[in-house]
């Protein structure tokens, strides 16, 4: 069987933004990652990181879920691939050493470049716990039946995550709908259904 090449491996339709390269980690040619997630193990579990630069658009068909980007208006071209030989976390990042850099000015070059995984590489998570990715866009409606609107994104607060919810109902002032702030914590969401893409929660429509 002939070697595997970045170049047979297209960038997934369920590509999730999950990290962004610091720039180089050592003299040869690691690099250190950012992670978005605190748990970084989606990054860990995958040993294949797809690239993109950071204002690059995503390949033709392909629909990302986008993180944060760096700020920097720089171009230069990345690899479309990253070949994981090994990942750790180190403090809040990650380190790595991939097949495609092998030198210190290399790994430099990738500074910026944004990080992504396949979705379906991902961990399986515990009951009652989910990928923040696989909640945004749900339904949120509450016990008396009432929409709340859909899940914009979400954010930690340091003692729990929170979920940001717009509406687009027309009383709303707002260009982009009434936001409201509902904790993802047991004492108010009662159920999380992915499959019908719907949250219940117990939510007063007026708060």
């Amino acid at each position: 069987m002939a070697p595997e090449s970045a170049e047979d491996l297209p960038f997934p339709a369920d590509a999730v933004e999950v990290a962004r390269v610091l720039g180089a980690w050592g003299v040869k040619g690691g690099i250190r990652l950012h992670p978005y997630s605190s748990d970084p193990q989606a990054l860990f579990s995958s040993r294949r990181w797809f690239v993109l630069g950071p204002a690059d658009p995503a390949p033709s068909g392909v629909d990302v879920p986008t993180g944060r980007r760096p700020a920097s208006a720089a171009l230069p071209v990345y690899p479309t691939v990253l070949r994981v030989s090994d990942a750790r976390a180190q403090g809040g990042d990650v380190v790595a050493t991939v097949r495609e850099i092998q030198d210190r000015d290399a790994a430099q070059a990738l500074k910026g470049a944004r990080v992504f995984v396949s979705r379906a590489s991902f961990p399986t998570p515990q009951n009652d716990e989910f990928y923040w990715v696989d909640l945004i866009g749900l339904a949120v409606v509450n016990r008396e039946g009432v929409t709340l609107g859909v899940v914009d994104s979400l954010f930690e607060t340091g003692a729990n995550a929170v979920m940001r919810v717009r509406s687009q109902a027309p009383e709303s002032a707002s260009p982009g709908g009434r936001e409201r702030l509902v904790p993802f914590v047991a004492a108010h969401v009662d159920r999380v259904d992915l499959a019908a893409r719907l949250i219940l929660v117990d939510w007063d429509a007026d708060f």
